[in-house]
């Protein structure tokens, strides 16, 4: 049933729905007319579906600049047992208003750059027919993603929480025939469904706490009865929010649930540009922001969260230094940047968590496409340096995303080199670059509330800057190292347009709360009480920018003045390091540690129930009903004769049977 309330409501607050039904009509036209109309219109209807999501999130901002108070718009009933009442209704304010036009504006961006680089890629793929399908499912995980950061409740927080996991497994093996053996994409998909399951059984059992505590799960009333109950029994808190942290390590990829995210790759490279950079890695770190009033209550879950954050960034920046393939180093960067956002929440700076959730966006977003259009350039200069039988061979035994069969890129793919350049130096917190403000107020906030945080994440900047400058080195600087390099071409500019578009994002992105402006600080003052303000200190500022410069320096020293990756056969010169750097390329052998200790024996265990329990009990279950079926029918057969004279004695038999029940029940 339609809420009433939302006649009230202004014209434009009353639009907020189409954030999520825009796409969903999207969809809904590609999915019945679509592929018959061509690639052109699917492209088309996808990107605009998109697009105007993003322009009624811009509306709502302009209303929110006039009036800033949260509201609430109620839409649908949805449960009502007892007391207990979920509707779905879409909260506008500044908070969520902030990630819609995030998740929609880049989102849109993507949609547009897809077109050019699927239009490419099912060819390469062989299969022309899936154009289609791929606008289908990514107008379903924008609609998804904005279903849940536009919930008023919990709930409907979760049910957006799901759609984006469903949507990245769909996305995530979209060639899911493809990859090692055939399928190396499936399994890929497969581990972020599971993994994720993980973590949403974590933010299930807080949503059952908050339940059983609140009797709701509507933001408001949650946020107005956790005091008392952290004043009653703080243990209960406690676990809600800690079983939160552990929905967060799966969505947000956070220690010990980040193994997903770097098989995540196995998408198209749009995916992996809307996965890291604008929905479903952001859903963690919105949740515990969203959640500040009822975090800053129990200093231990913050204090949990913090240090999940911290430990996250760093392990993964040391990863980032040992890959090789383009997509995994931006894969690992994320899962560390990631780190930041969570470790300044744990710390109650949610402004700063949100100001670089924000810049990161617009960086990662440009560098996994710009990545993405170094791919297409290299397959295309394999095919063109090697003919025919590139085009039918080449990808089984070429690798267009392996950084060791690039370099000089620089000269043949000069946009794209740009482009990647403004990325890198955000992501590396280079000045005046958007990185650099987002990353030094979550530092500033680190160094007064946990020295050693500030330490860890300084040493996590340090070696972000490293392993950009070695990224840059080895795919766009020194010299051509195979064919497919020295035949690349740029490409064009639906290609090459959107990256331009986020080049500028990423320039400019800072001003959102730039030193003495503090934007961000007064826009989001209005969703929640307990948002500590970000502030920028000149200090931190200025060590920060020296770190990052220390580790661009190293780079440069290490991969052009002591020596440089030649081919795929050359030693990395970071093979001096040893140990240190086979456990750095082993990945610390997290995924071979989790293999032993939970995949085999999970295996091993199902294999030994299969006979007695699959194939014994339940076989025998089903088998037992199957005979009781078969031999009531051939009872039932003989009965059923033909013969007239049998009914009426069946009828007569029946009345007997009626008549001597009702003379003895008197």
């Amino acid at each position: 049933m339609l809420f009433s309330e939302a006649q009230s409501l202004t014209p434009v607050l009353s639009m907020v729905p189409l954030v999520v039904f825009l796409p969903v009509l999207g969809l809904i036209i590609n999915l019945l007319v679509g592929r018959r109309l061509g690639e052109g219109f699917s492209g088309a209807i996808a990107s605009l579906a998109s697009g105007g999501s993003f322009v009624v999130a811009l509306l709502l901002a302009f209303e929110l600049a006039r009036s800033p108070e949260p509201v609430t718009v109620p839409f649908l009933d949805w449960i009502t047992i007892g007391e207990f009442s979920a509707r779905w209704a879409f909260r506008v304010d500044t908070l969520s208003v902030t990630m819609m036009l995030v998740v929609a504006g880049v989102g849109t961006l993507i949609h547009i750059y897809a077109i050019g680089y699927m239009h490419q890629d099912v060819r390469h793929n062989d299969d022309p027919g899936r154009f289609n399908r791929f606008f289908v499912y990514l107008n379903l995980f924008i609609a998804a993603m904005m279903i849940l950061v536009s919930a008023d409740n919990y709930l409907m927080l979760f049910v957006g929480w799901e759609g984006v996991g469903l949507c990245s497994y769909l996305l995530i093996g979209f060639w899911f025939e493809k990859g090692k053996d055939g399928i190396a994409n499936a399994r890929a998909a497969k581990k972020a469904f599971v993994v994720n399951r993980i973590g949403d059984f974590g933010l299930l059992i807080a949503l059952f706490l908050m339940f059983a505590h609140f009797g709701t799960l509507d933001f408001a009333p949650v946020f107005e009865k956790a005091p008392a109950l952290a004043a009653a029994t703080p243990g209960v808190l406690l676990a809600m929010t800690l079983f939160m942290l552990l929905g967060v390590t799966g969505k947000s990829a956070q220690i010990p649930l980040y193994v997903w995210l770097p098989d995540a790759m196995a998408g198209p490279t749009p995916v992996s540009a809307l996965i890291h950079a604008a929905t479903m890695v952001t859903a963690g770190v919105y949740l515990v922001v969203r959640s500040t009033p009822v975090f800053t209550l129990v200093p231990a879950a913050q204090n949990a969260v913090m240090w999940v954050g911290a430990l996250t960034a760093v392990f993964a920046a040391t990863i980032a230094i040992g890959q090789f393939d383009i997509k995994r180093v931006l894969a690992y960067s994320t899962i560390s940047q990631l780190g930041f956002m969570v470790a300044a929440a744990g710390m109650g700076a949610g402004v700063a968590a949100m100001f670089h959730l924000v810049t990161h966006a617009f960086f990662k977003a440009l560098l996994f496409l710009a990545a993405g259009s170094v791919i297409l350039g290299m397959e295309k200069g394999h095919e063109q340096a090697h003919g025919h039988e590139a085009e039918q061979h080449g990808h089984d035994h070429f690798d267009p995303q392996d950084m060791r069969n690039m370099g000089g890129l620089r000269d043949r793919m000069p946009t794209t080199y740009w482009v990647y350049l403004i990325g890198a130096l955000a992501l590396s917190g280079i000045a005046p670059l958007s990185g650099f403000f987002s990353k030094d107020e979550i530092l500033h906030a680190a160094e007064g509330n946990h020295v050693a945080v500030f330490a860890i994440l300084l040493v996590t900047a340090f070696l972000t800057a490293f392993y950009m400058g070695r990224q840059l080195i080895l795919v766009f600087g020194g010299t051509v190292r195979t064919r497919a390099a020295g035949a690349s071409r740029e490409n064009p500019a639906i290609i090459t347009l959107p990256l331009i578009l986020l080049a500028v994002l990423s320039a400019a992105g800072g001003l959102i709360n730039f030193p003495g402006s503090w934007a961000l600080d007064k826009w989001l003052e209005h969703s929640l009480e307990g948002l500590a303000p970000a502030s920028f200190d000149p200090l931190t500022a200025l060590v920060s920018l020296l770190v990052a410069m220390g580790g661009l320096g190293t780079a440069y020293l290490v991969y052009l003045v002591a020596g440089q990756v030649i081919e795929t056969t050359t030693p990395d010169p970071l093979e001096k390091l040893g140990p240190l750097w086979k456990g750095i390329t082993a990945k610390w052998g997290v995924d071979e540690l989790y293999d032993a200790l939970i995949v085999r024996p999970y295996k091993a265990l199902a294999g030994f129930l299969a006979h007695p329990i699959d194939q014994g009990v339940i076989d025998n279950i089903s088998g037992g009903i199957a005979w009781l079926m078969n031999a009531s029918a051939e009872v039932l057969r003989r009965v059923q004769n033909g013969f007239v004279r049998s009914y009426a004695l069946i009828v007569l038999i029946g009345v007997v049977a009626i008549l001597t029940y009702i003379v003895a029940s008197r």
